[in-house]
């Protein structure tokens, strides 16, 4: 059995405090076991059990819930509900029992649910291949505060191994971090070996009346931005 150590999702309090795995049915119709127990330093750790591998993740700070998290893998629990990433750009939100959760488009489940899903894709118009180590970074921020930092609530690096444009994506927000003056955009870059090769240079609002909108992330290449 292969061990990874991968991020985890926010899990209630008391699943910490159990060691047992506990069953969790997907929205894409697969099915996971989580168990919560501590590193021999003491540290908390969520692992995830698949049919042909384990993977554990160690618990990192959360403004909410609790995030079980690596450099490419996310694992959030908060109340009954979890959330796994992959770093790939695809999520699976996970519900503790037999029944999975409702799917997202179903408007009254998904007003329930503790996380908001946004989509989108990104691209730029220059004619320009991304090298394979080529990185994807997309930033869920709150920029309501006039004069200071975006408040970051989501961040995902998705390494492209020489996927081009467009590039769709999808991140997912915790709904309690959301104030009601909030205003929460997208960021989007693309970076290779830490050079920055695009950025966009407009707001892009991510929600609407609280329901995500559609995002469609046009990038600039930056001066000097060229792969290689």
């Amino acid at each position: 059995m292969k061990l990874h150590h991968l991020p985890l999702l926010l899990l209630p309090l008391t699943a910490l405090a159990d060691s047992e795995r506990q069953p969790y049915a997907c929205d894409n119709g697969s099915r996971i076991e989580i168990s919560f127990s501590a590193a021999s330093d003491g540290r908390p750790q969520a692992t995830l059990h698949f049919a042909d591998e384990a993977i554990t993740l160690p618990q990192v700070p959360a403004a909410s819930g609790a995030l079980y998290r690596n450099d490419t893998l996310r694992l959030h629990t908060k109340d009954d509900e979890a959330l796994f990433e992959d770093g790939k750009g695809n999520a699976r939100r996970c519900l503790r029992g037999a029944t999975p959760p409702a799917s997202p488009v179903a408007a009254q489940p998904a007003a329930a649910s503790s996380f908001i899903d946004l989509a989108g894709q990104v691209s730029y118009r220059v004619r320009m291949a991304l090298p394979p180590e080529a990185v994807l970074i997309i930033r869920i921020q709150d920029t309501a505060r006039a004069g200071a930092p975006a408040r970051v609530l989501a961040e995902q690096r998705i390494g492209l191994a020489g996927q081009q444009v467009p590039i769709a994506f999808q991140a997912t927000i915790d709904r309690d971090l959301i104030g009601k003056k909030a205003r929460v955009t997208v960021a989007a870059r693309i970076e290779n070996k830490g050079k920055l090769l695009f950025i966009n240079d407009k707001s892009y609002p991510a929600l609407a009346n609280g329901q995500p909108l559609p995002l469609d992330i046009q990038l600039k290449q930056v001066a000097g931005g060229k792969a290689g």
